[in-house]
């Protein structure tokens, strides 16, 4: 289970801050906030670059506990920012569903959110499907290995 939250948002995610953080506590996970902390614009990839920094650390010294979770306006441009980096898989989910998905066949390691395109109660439902989920391994292996190939 992932127990260790790397969190970071621009301007565009504040709406869903006290939500997130909330349902980490009621997870039990612990977090480190890495920003915003308040609304005045700023430019997504420089949190999406702190995030993704920390958790391709913790996983290339098999820290698999650690995972991101960025929230912008539509979590698009977190997400693409977050997978430049290598061992990071972010994917951007908008129920629970997609988040189960993205961990159990992609082992996806960081949590990317829309707060202009999602409620409070999907937020919330995406992130405990994401953190509950383990990553089911066997024939995904390879295809996650596919990924890296740079």
């Amino acid at each position: 289970m992932l127990t260790h939250c790397i969190l970071g948002m621009d301007h565009g995610g504040l709406a869903l801050r006290p939500v997130l953080i909330g349902t980490l506590g009621a997870l039990a996970v612990k977090f480190e906030d890495l920003g915003v902390h308040g609304p005045e614009s700023v430019d997504y990839p420089d949190y999406a670059h702190r995030v993704a920094e920390r958790v391709a650390a913790a996983w290339a010294s098999a820290e698999r506990h650690v995972f991101g979770l960025l929230v912008c306006g539509s979590g698009q441009g977190m997400a693409m920012t977050a997978n430049r980096h290598r061992d990071v898989r972010a994917a951007v989910c908008e129920h629970a569903l997609a988040a189960e998905l993205a961990r159990a066949h992609n082992n996806a390691n960081v949590l990317c959110l829309g707060a202009r395109l999602i409620g409070a109660g999907p937020a919330e439902s995406a992130l405990t499907a994401f953190v509950q989920t383990p990553y089911a391994g066997g024939r995904h292996d390879g295809r996650v290995a596919a990924i890296d190939v740079f």
